[in-house]
């Protein structure tokens, strides 16, 4: 008798043809030899490669080949060296034009404002200072005078320390000098005398964020970490802020390490570390 399949059951894929599984891992040996050239500097020798990735040089050399036949690989004649090739540079023009880190760091802004129930921002640098572009705030927001467009100071904004401190060491310098000579006596006696800006930079950097406690707006604390790109510039800056009776600014609370394991995932996705 006939068997009649059960229209509930589960469909079984088929087996893939023994052809295409070959090309499928081809396909995969050939991205595992790229990656291995590119974490290599970009230009490596045959030996080099094939010993980071535990191959056979003669396996190696024939997906070399492959990837040369597509332009993703070239050969310097002089040395016999491998190097990324034209067609790899367009595919990595082509990734670092969809870097936008506001874009990237969005999904940490909401998760950090459901989380942790804090208006949380990201801002840029622009040319009066960092400048605020997106803001999340819980339901029961606090009242702060902070709204997209909004301009920080460098000096005593949690959002200005982290961009001044992962900074290189002479940037917006024009920025802090000005807001250093325009601060009251009773602002600029909250840091060190001696070399305030040198000792306020360690701090960030040590702490891995920058975190104020009603030094920018009164009854207002900040916790502040860089997303940093592929070049290590700093390409935007996450911040939660809350009202300061509860909310922890230390670097080693809950909060701020929240927030700097978020800002650190988004620098990941910029390619910071690649």
């Amino acid at each position: 008798m006939k068997k009649h399949s059960d229209p509930a059951a589960p469909a079984i894929a088929a087996e893939p043809a023994p052809g295409r599984r070959q090309r499928v891992q081809a396909a995969q040996t050939c991205v595992v030899v790229l990656k291995a050239l590119a974490q290599l500097g970009g230009r490596a020798s045959l030996t080099a490669v094939a010993q980071s990735i535990g191959e056979n040089p003669a396996k190696v050399h024939r997906y070399l080949a492959s990837l040369m036949d597509e332009g993703l690989v070239a050969q310097d004649p002089n040395n016999q060296l491998y190097a990324l090739g034209l067609e790899s540079i367009r595919v990595g023009l082509a990734a670092m034009r969809q870097c936008d880190p506001v874009r990237v760091a969005e999904p940490a802004l909401l998760h950090l404002r459901d989380a942790l129930s804090v208006t949380c921002l990201v801002a840029v640098m622009g040319n009066l200072g960092p400048t605020i572009v997106r803001i999340e705030e819980p339901a029961l927001p606090v009242t702060v005078n902070a709204r997209v467009g909004s301009v920080l100071p460098m000096l005593w904004s949690a959002t200005g320390r982290a961009f001044f401190a992962f900074a290189p060491d002479a940037g917006y310098d024009h920025l802090l000098q000005q807001e250093w000579r325009e601060a009251p006596a009773a602002r600029r006696a909250q840091l060190d005398a001696d070399d305030p800006l040198g000792r306020l930079r360690e701090q960030v950097r040590a702490a891995g964020c920058a975190s104020v406690c009603d030094t920018n707006l009164p009854g207002i604390s900040a916790v502040a970490a860089p997303l940093l790109d592929y070049t290590g510039r700093v390409a935007a800056v996450l911040c939660a802020l809350g009202a300061s009776g509860g909310f922890d600014p230390d670097p080693r609370g809950a909060i701020a390490q929240a927030v700097i394991a978020a800002a650190a995932d988004a620098s990941r996705q910029l390619g910071a570390g690649a």
